[in-house]
């Protein structure tokens, strides 16, 4: 049994190293955007790694706090009045989780098309890139992990890039560069020439050039400096006793506020849309195609959020840069999830003093890879070829995500999808047979109905059936239909007294009034 779990261990110890270090700035980012203790968020890494890692079905996505949450907590702590009681409304969404996973309310992830989240993935890849350039230039006013438009100060993605290149640290964008020379250099040339530098990730080694860098600005070595808000900065404790200080617990005392329960219901559905999402999309980048069990999934994420809000951390999904740069850095297994989560908590009650040490530019360097990976050019010019119906919806979900938020973004991805179902529900409801001409001289049209016919084919039909010429004979056919809309059939059952002003015959095959039945089968 430990062979089978630690088989895949020399490629899953890097990947978690390295998923670790993406994880604990984003942690503390988010927890600092949402208005919630900062520690709150590595509780959050903690339990998504470890207690959700070890729940979920999911082979190489993980779980931990997300952005796109983070304006929900920062509104329900200020709604309810204060972080414990926000904590009581976390421990009841998780329960919603878990009642939704025992419901199978995982099938909604099946409803999310190809293209849709091909754009999502892309989206992502190319929002780490415009979020990170930023960081790499030294310009940090948004927390690292942001994905919103919108800024705080009223900056949005664009404007912080344009005043990031007038406001540069030059010594961070001497690590930033350097250290996207080293990762280039280290996946295109040295993990060609030995087995060594594949497995001493890039990343990693990136990771402690930072750090010696930043000591050698602290210790005047070189002429360059990085604020506090250019560096990690992680709560340092000094004993077991301050770190279970640092742990809060839920006010159950407001479960009697109706508020606890709206701000749950809506967590709840938010968190578990965007785990859906991102098991879609972890599934999809998976090298092996393997297929998370959605409902299962629920469940693993309801556990960890009650866990995560009776021990005082923030709302936890499965989310998309964690799990992709998993998947990227060769992740086999889940067991680089869970590691992560252990090193996560290892890191704070040991080496936090070092861990503060890392520049946010070593860290985007890292991410812009993960990026690049995720938006390759020549990805636009796949989906291109692929056709029209698949290209908008992808386009459509990629710009949406860019100028407003990832849930946004696929709303509107999907909403294009479904114009082009329509259209080809449209277009496909019947077909018209061969016109031919029986004895007595008259134009037959024989239309004969598909298989499925909703409402949104009732205007291709009336359309049709209107153009039908005068003392012509019109065959309406319903026997290969299964199901037809209410609408048409009631439409069928009253065309005969409009045909009759053009004196057009009008006969049914297989016609069921709707007073009868509608569907058949």
């Amino acid at each position: 049994m430990i062979n089978s779990v630690f088989k895949e261990i020399k490629s899953d110890l890097p990947a978690s190293i390295i998923v670790f270090f993406v994880a604990l700035p984003l942690c503390l980012g988010i927890a600092l955007a949402s208005g919630a203790p900062l520690f709150s968020g590595i509780i959050a890494g903690i339990v998504g790694g470890i207690v959700v890692g070890m729940a979920s079905g999911s082979r190489l996505g993980v779980s931990g706090p997300a952005a796109g949450l983070a304006v929900i907590v920062f509104g329900g702590i200020a709604t309810l009045g204060s972080w414990e009681a926000f904590l009581a409304a976390l421990v009841l969404a998780g329960l919603f989780q878990i009642a939704m996973g025992y419901m199978k309310a995982g099938f909604i992830a099946y409803f999310f098309p190809t293209s849709v989240i091909t754009g999502l993935l892309t989206g992502i890849g190319l929002l780490i890139i415009l979020k990170q350039i930023p960081h790499a230039l030294g310009y940090d006013t948004s927390f690292l992990g942001d994905e919103a438009f919108l800024q705080a100060g009223g900056e949005n993605t664009f404007t912080a890039i344009s005043t990031a290149f007038q406001l540069f640290t030059p010594g961070a964008i001497i690590i930033s560069l350097a250290s996207l020379a080293i990762l280039i250099l280290w996946e295109k040339v040295l993990t060609k020439k030995s087995r060594l530098f594949e497995i001493l990730q890039g990343p990693i080694v990136v990771v402690f050039f930072g750090i010696a860098m930043n000591y050698m600005f602290q210790n005047g070595w070189l002429d360059f400096t990085l604020t506090p808000e250019q560096i990690v900065t992680l709560p340092v404790v000094s004993s077991l006793g301050e770190f279970i200080s640092q742990f809060s617990f839920p006010d159950f005392s407001q479960l009697s506020n109706p508020e606890v329960y709206k701000i749950a219901v809506v967590l709840a559905i938010v968190a578990s849309l965007e785990t859906l999402l991102s098991v879609e999309a972890a599934d999809k980048l998976d090298p092996h195609k393997r297929v998370t069990p959605t409902n299962r999934e629920l469940k693993a994420q309801g556990l960890g959020n009650m866990v995560s809000g009776m021990i005082g951390g923030l709302p936890i999904t499965q989310v998309v840069v964690r799990s992709s740069a998993n998947i990227s850095f060769g992740a086999k297994t889940k067991l680089s999830t869970i590691m992560h989560g252990f090193f996560l908590l290892i890191s704070v009650v040991s080496i936090a003093s070092l861990l503060n040490m890392i520049p946010l530019a070593s860290l985007s360097a890292i991410l812009f890879m993960v990026g690049y990976k995720l938006a390759k050019p020549s990805l636009f010019k796949w989906m291109y070829r692929q056709g029209w119906e698949q290209f908008i919806p992808f386009t459509v979900t990629i710009v949406m995500m860019l100028v407003t938020d990832l849930l946004t973004g696929v709303l509107f991805g999907l909403v294009a999808s479904i114009i082009f179902t329509l259209h080809h529900s449209y277009r496909n409801s019947y077909y018209m047979k061969d016109i031919v001409t029986n004895d007595e001289g008259r134009d037959v049209h024989h239309i004969v109905l598909a298989e499925e016919v909703s409402f949104f084919n009732k205007a291709s039909i009336i359309k049709t059936l209107e153009a039908i010429p005068e003392n012509a004979k019109v065959i309406i056919d319903c026997s290969k239909s299964k199901a037809i809309a209410y609408d048409v059939v009631e439409f069928i059952r009253d065309y005969p007294l409009q045909a009759a002003v053009k004196n057009i015959t009008v006969e049914t095959v297989n016609y069921i009034p709707p007073e009868v039945k509608v569907q058949r089968g």
